[in-house]
C-alpha cells in the first residue's frame, strides 16, 4: 500500500544516514512517497525536498539565533503541509533544536513519529528523555551506552547500530588513491577536514592553512576535504590568500582520504566518528562563535565532545578547543603522533576497539522496520 513520510533532516551527516534508509525503503516499499526537508543525497533516491537544504545546515546558538526568521518561518509551513496533506508518519533525524517542536506538533496531530539518531540529552537537558518519550511513538539510538539511560528511565527505545557500519565503503587501494591524485607514497600525508558549513570554513579553515605552513618544511604531503555544501568563493578566499604549493584539495573522497591518511585532523561532528571507525590516528578541533561556547559550556555537562572519547569515556583523541585550535598547537600535536610510533599505535588499538564496540547491525533496516511498525 502507498504511504506518504514526512521526513526532517537538517544536516549534511543526516543527509547520509537518511539517505541509506531511504535506500532500502525504495527496495521493501517502492511504493511508498517520500518527502520534506533532505538534502541531495536523499534526493538522489527520490526524495521529494520542499524546502532549500543549505539554509538548515547552521550550528551553535547564536549562529541559530541569526537564522530565526527563516526557521519560524519553516515551522508554520510544516505545521500546514502536516494539516493538509496528513502524512502516515513523520520521521526525523537528529537536529533536535527544530525537530522536537515538529514531534511534539505531529503528535498533537495524531501523526505517528519516529525519531532516528535521538538528541543526545545526556549530554544536557536530561529531562528532555522525557520529551522524546511524549513526543515519539518509536525510538532509534544510534550509540551503544544510550540504551542504559532509556533503561533507567524505562523508556522503550530500539538501538539500530551506527550508520557508518553500512555507509562507509573504501573502493581503492592507497596505491590507486595516490597515483589519482598525484601523491607522494615516500611521505606521510596529513589530511585536513575544516567541515561542510560555512561558519566552520571561516573558523578552522586560516588556522588549517596555517597549520600546513608550519609544517611544510617536514617534507609532509597535505590533503585538504572541500565540502559540495560550502559557498565555493568562500573556501577559495582562504585558499589564495595562503598560497600554499603541493596541496591537494580534494572533493567527495572524504572516507579514503580519512583511511589513506598517516594522520588526520578533523573539526568536532560525525566526522570524527568516521575518521575513528576507518582507524586512522586523529585529533579533534573545535572553533565556534565565543557567545555560543560560553552558551555550551554551561549547559553541557561532559567531559569530551568528541564522540571517540565519548563512547570510550576516555581521553583516546586530543581535543583542541576554541583558542587551544591554533596552528602552533595543532602542529605540535601532528609532529609528536607521527615522530612517536608508541603513542601512535596505542590510538590506533584503541579505535579498533571502538569500532569493533559499534557492532554490525544495518541501520537501515532497522529503522525501516521502526517506520513499518507505525504504518503498516
Amino acid at each position: 500500500m502507498k504511504k506518504n513520510i514526512f521526513w526532517l533532516v537538517g544536516e549534511k551527516s543526516g543527509d547520509i544516514h537518511a539517505s541509506c534508509v531511504l535506500e532500502y525503503c525504495n527496495v521493501t516499499h517502492p511504493d511508498w512517497y517520500h518527502f520534506g526537508v533532505g538534502g541531495r543525497l536523499m534526493e538522489q533516491q527520490g526524495f521529494h525536498s520542499q524546502f532549500p537544504f543549505s539554509r538548515f545546515n547552521i550550528m551553535g546558538f547564536v549562529e541559530v539565533i541569526k537564522h530565526l526568521r527563516f526557521f519560524v518561518g519553516v515551522e508554520k509551513k510544516i505545521e500546514m503541509i502536516l494539516l493538509k496533506q496528513k502524512p502516515d508518519a513523520v520521521v526525523l533525524v537528529d537536529y533536535p533544536g527544530l525537530n522536537m517542536r515538529i514531534a511534539k506538533m505531529a503528535k498533537s496531530f495524531k501523526i505517528p513519529v519516529i525519531y532516528y539518531i535521538c538528541p543526545q540529552f545526556w549530554a544536557w537537558k536530561k529531562h528532555r528523555i522525557f520529551q522524546l518519550r511524549d513526543y515519539s511513538d518509536a525510538i532509534g539510538y544510534i550509540l551503544p551506552f544510550e540504551g542504559d539511560y532509556f533503561a533507567d528511565s524505562q523508556i522503550k527505545a530500539t538501538y539500530t547500530g551506527h550508520p557508518i557500519s553500512e555507509e562507509i565503503s573504501i573502493t581503492s587501494t592507497r596505491e590507486d588513491f595516490g597515483k589519482k591524485y598525484d601523491l607522494d607514497p615516500e611521505c606521510k600525508w596529513i589530511a585536513f577536514f575544516p567541515g561542510s558549513r560555512d561558519n566552520e570554513i571561516k573558523k578552522l579553515l586560516p588556522v588549517y592553512l596555517k597549520t600546513i605552513k608550519m609544517l611544510q618544511p617536514h617534507g609532509y604531503q597535505f590533503l585538504l576535504s572541500k565540502a559540495d555544501t560550502i559557498t565555493e568563493s568562500l573556501f577559495n578566499k582562504y585558499l589564495n590568500s595562503f598560497n600554499i604549493s603541493k596541496l591537494k584539495v580534494i572533493e567527495g573522497r572524504n572516507y579514503e582520504m580519512m583511511k589513506h591518511a598517516d594522520f588526520v585532523c578533523v573539526k568536532s561532528g560525525t566526522t570524527t566518528l568516521e575518521t575513528a571507525w576507518l582507524g586512522t590516528p586523529f585529533i579533534l578541533c573545535y572553533k565556534t562563535n565565543w557567545l555560543s561556547f560560553l552558551i555550551g559550556r554551561f549547559f553541557v555537562k561532559i567531559k569530551w565532545i568528541g564522540l571517540p572519547n565519548i563512547i570510550l569515556n576516555k581521553s583516546v583523541i586530543p581535543e583542541l578547543i576554541q583558542q587551544e585550535a591554533n596552528a602552533g598547537n595543532i602542529s605540535t600535536k601532528i609532529n609528536y603522533y607521527l615522530n612517536d610510533k608508541s603513542s601512535y599505535d596505542h590510538m590506533k588499538k584503541e579505535l579498533h576497539y571502538l569500532h569493533e564496540l559499534l557492532g554490525k547491525k544495518s541501520a537501515s533496516r532497522e529503522v525501516t522496520k521502526l517506520i513499518e511498525q507505525q504504518v503498516i
